[in-house]
């Protein structure tokens, strides 16, 4: 399994609005990507960061989502007024417990 951790620095005022961003659009659009396994949605809401880590089958499958996944990241960019470039990692996931 593989893992994207993607890393937005936001304002504070503004999470809410990242967490409505997730629930309705974000999350609708990857439930349906192949080998999407899940994921999470991380706040602080006292510094405005947000990581969204999700997980993918295979690193092929991971991918073959980085297009439609670089189009929602500016869509949420766009709904929380960040614009600051995030930060996107990949890992492979070795255990889990």
């Amino acid at each position: 399994m593989f893992a994207r951790m993607v890393t937005f620095q936001g304002k504070p005022d503004q999470v809410d609005a990242g967490i409505r961003n997730q629930r309705e659009q974000v999350g609708p659009s990857v439930k349906n990507m192949i080998g999407f396994k899940g994921g999470y949605f991380l706040v602080d809401r006292k510094s405005g960061k947000e990581r969204v880590i999700s997980f993918w089958d295979t690193e092929k499958d991971m991918q073959a989502s980085s297009s439609a996944m670089n189009s929602l990241r500016t869509q949420f960019a766009k709904a929380t007024n960040d614009a600051n470039p995030p930060t996107v990692e990949i890992f492979e996931v070795a255990l889990q417990m």
